[in-house]
């Protein structure tokens, strides 16, 4: 069976790293497209242009930076985008997932790696193929499985891939508390298991979508040293 096509957008202002990325994707995947853009500029038009399937995206670019590029993207898309940051650096890694990133990765990184979160965010937004279900509805909150839509009391609520995701995993759960390391393991792969940050940030970014009060989750609930919640416990 012949993989699917897919087209990448690599943000860098190192060509270097453009270059082997392109190069390795060759190699590993000769049926995706990679473009490159050596500057924020360049990349948001780009982005809202050829309409990628993914992004990968420097945070430290002069002139238009990657947070600001990635802040300008999440306005008009939600493709998934993973960052590249040149240190292991908490704040960089923390506000890039708070301004909407799926992923991270420090540079220098291993290309095999790379590959592995790059499938690893494509099986996710893909997902199983799922015949039409029942949606799950809580008071005001709504998920339509089929359709990959969210409204609280009918308000269309727009999700990135793994807001959606992680909604998904816990509605499916509904009742059940479901462990940190289950949902960073379930979404972001097992090496995330020890980046506990990856699911506050998100967690708390649901809760802004989500809750008329974030500070008092109605939907998305906290059980304290156990893990997270949906619905009646």
């Amino acid at each position: 069976m012949e993989k699917a096509f897919k087209k990448i957008l690599v943000i860098d202002d190192e060509t270097d790293v453009t270059r082997a990325v392109r190069l390795t994707i060759q190699l590993q995947e000769p049926n995706w497209q990679v473009i490159e853009a050596n500057d924020g500029e360049r990349g948001l038009l780009l982005a809202d242009t050829e309409s990628p399937d993914l992004i990968l995206l420097d945070l430290r670019m002069p002139e238009l930076s990657g947070f600001e590029a990635l802040e300008q993207i999440r306005l008009f898309s939600d493709v998934p985008v993973i960052i590249l940051t040149v240190r292991d650096d908490e704040l960089d890694k923390v506000r890039g997932l708070e301004l909407g990133a799926d992923d991270y990765i420090v540079k220098p990184f291993g290309h095999l790696e790379l590959l592995a979160r790059m499938r690893s965010i494509f099986r996710r937004v893909e997902g199983p193929s799922q015949k039409s279900e029942r949606p799950f509805i809580q008071d005001g909150l709504q998920i339509d499985f089929n359709q990959h839509r969210v409204s609280v009391n009918g308000r269309v609520v727009k999700l990135t891939s793994t807001e959606y995701r992680l909604l998904e995993l816990l509605a499916r759960n509904a009742g059940r508390v479901v462990p940190a390391e289950t949902l960073l393991s379930r979404i972001w792969g097992r090496y995330a298991l020890d980046n506990n940050d990856y699911l506050k940030v998100y967690i708390h970014r649901l809760r802004l979508k989500l809750e008329a009060d974030p500070t008092q989750p109605q939907y998305v609930q906290t059980i304290r040293g156990e893990g997270y919640l949906v619905g009646s416990w």
